[in-house]
């Protein structure tokens, strides 16, 4: 009888074992499943703050509109598109600001402004200009870091033709005294 005993024991623990093997892939394929599905929710997370991003930068359905249909297309005459802004000192910040009139016949659309670089933050109109009218993009330059000459640029895409504006503007930054 024990030994029937330890037979059926052995029999018992080798079902168990096969058992134990036939659950082991379907935990690997649902772990699958679940790296998978939060990498899907990760990317879909990346996507819509991208689009957030783009945005909240100012460019609406509507600009980005008036920009790609041609109809809507009208003229710019830049009053100020070069500065020269002198000498300052590290540190400070300086403003710029370049002026521009609508001389087409539809309202003058600026979708974005774009700056060379992290030092410069730019704005720019928020409504359309109606022809004849004037408007001002505006910059501000964070001299902290930037010692020597700096040349810098602003782009301005717009519903004109081109679309695509260069503003210019150089400032020299004397080092901080005391650095």
């Amino acid at each position: 009888m024990r030994k029937l005993e330890t037979s059926s024991q052995s029999t018992n623990q080798q079902i168990n074992n096969s058992t134990n093997h036939l659950h082991l892939p379907k935990i690997l394929i649902a772990m699958k499943m679940i790296k998978s599905l939060l990498i899907l929710s990760l990317l879909t997370g990346i996507i819509a703050s991208c689009k957030n991003n783009y945005a909240n930068n100012g460019t609406s359905g509507d600009k980005m509109a008036a920009t790609v249909d041609s109809s809507n297309y009208t003229e710019v005459q830049w009053l100020d598109s070069a500065k020269d802004l002198g000498t300052i000192t590290e540190g400070q910040k300086m403003e710029v600001s370049f002026r521009f009139k609508n001389v087409g016949d539809k309202p003058l659309v600026i979708e974005r402004v774009q700056p060379s670089c992290g030092c410069t933050v730019a704005d720019a109109p928020k409504e359309p200009i109606a022809p004849g009218k004037e408007g001002v993009v505006k910059g501000v330059f964070d001299s902290n870091g930037k010692v020597g000459p700096n040349h810098k640029t602003l782009t301005v895409i717009a519903n004109t033709r081109p679309q695509e504006h260069m503003l210019v503007f150089n400032v020299v930054v004397n080092k901080k005294e005391g650095k």
